[in-house]
């Protein structure tokens, strides 16, 4: 199996990080894309919607959305999200349900909510991890 990555434009270059963005790997019967979880950082890693869950939700998957784009997929194509919410802010269940309907209308996909003490940064309250995307053509 052979994997390449993908910078996406609009994303921050995690390779210093130690890890991608976004991945492909070839399968019998297409290309199979894996995305790292997104949180509200923007391009220079700057924290968008400080202490709204909502609005760093919606950058979560704005986030997503462009990882996607990189390849020519879209979150329609994300047949599964995990949502890993800070435990301080599982009670905000009005504001991750309106900027998840606000995404995805009346197709949402299947979406897993999972209350954890910490991210990967303190001002992160929520991180986004799509289901592996498959694509059909090369």
């Amino acid at each position: 199996m052979t994997r390449s990555i993908q910078v996406p434009a609009g994303l921050f270059d995690s390779r210093d990080y130690g890890f991608a963005q976004v991945t492909i790997t070839q399968t019998p019967t297409g290309r199979a894309v894996h995305v790292s979880g997104q949180v509200a950082w923007d391009a220079d890693r700057n924290v968008v919607g400080r202490n709204d869950i909502g609005r760093q939700l919606e950058k979560s998957l704005d986030n997503l959305a462009t990882a996607l784009a990189s390849v020519g997929a879209s979150l329609d194509q994300v047949g599964a999200l995990r949502l890993y919410i800070r435990q301080s802010h599982m009670h905000e269940g009005k504001a991750i349900s309106g900027a998840l309907k606000s995404t995805f209308g009346d197709t949402p996909p299947c979406t897993t909510w999972i209350g954890v003490p910490a991210l990967a940064d303190d001002a992160f309250l929520v991180e986004v991890e799509p289901s592996t995307v498959f694509l059909t053509s090369a």
